[in-house]
């Protein structure tokens, strides 16, 4: 497996404009724009997916999200990502593809700089082994559950703000 900070991504602008490429470690390092996929997981039952990140994320680590996903590579589109990404930190092959529902442009302040964020979403009827790299926790709760605890956990920034949107977006 390669080393994450070593991996390739495009460099973006404020358009989501490709204008170079980069090592990862290399645009979190200099706040370099860069491409993220976030897909939403929801089993049979509509729960959704939470999950706990280990602690040797590069960002964010040990912290819980309501997403799945990660950084796109370069020359890879966001639908590629979203698929891959949800298949690997799931641990399942086969997955529908996941629906895109819109992008926005978020500030980690400093942490690793601005990415543009594919949000998506997928429904999940398959049994999930999540890689245990990227996945310390997991469970399907319920979204009265999520929505709970969100003032209890400590959240990744970025899937809240995500969360947040994806929540204005459904109206």
């Amino acid at each position: 497996m390669t080393n994450p900070a070593e991996e390739i991504l495009d460099v973006v602008d404020e358009n989501d404009e490709v204008v170079g490429q980069a090592p990862r470690a290399e645009v979190y390092a200099r706040g370099l724009i860069h491409r993220c996929a976030f897909i939403h997981v929801r089993d049979a039952e509509d729960r959704i997916f939470v999950h706990r990140r280990t602690a040797s994320k590069l960002v964010y680590p040990s912290l819980y999200d309501m997403f799945v996903g990660g950084v796109v590579g370069a020359g890879e589109s966001y639908d590629e990502a979203a698929l891959r990404e949800a298949e690997e930190e799931l641990g399942v092959t086969g997955l529908p593809r996941p629906e895109p529902l819109f992008r926005f442009l978020y500030d980690s302040g400093g942490v690793a700089g601005k990415w543009w964020s594919a949000v998506y979403e997928v429904r999940c009827t398959l049994p999930v082994h999540p890689q245990v790299e990227e996945v310390a926790w997991h469970a399907f709760l319920p979204e009265e559950e999520v929505t709970s605890r969100l003032g209890t956990w400590e959240w990744v920034p970025d899937g809240r703000a995500a969360y947040e949107r994806l929540r204005a977006h459904r109206g």
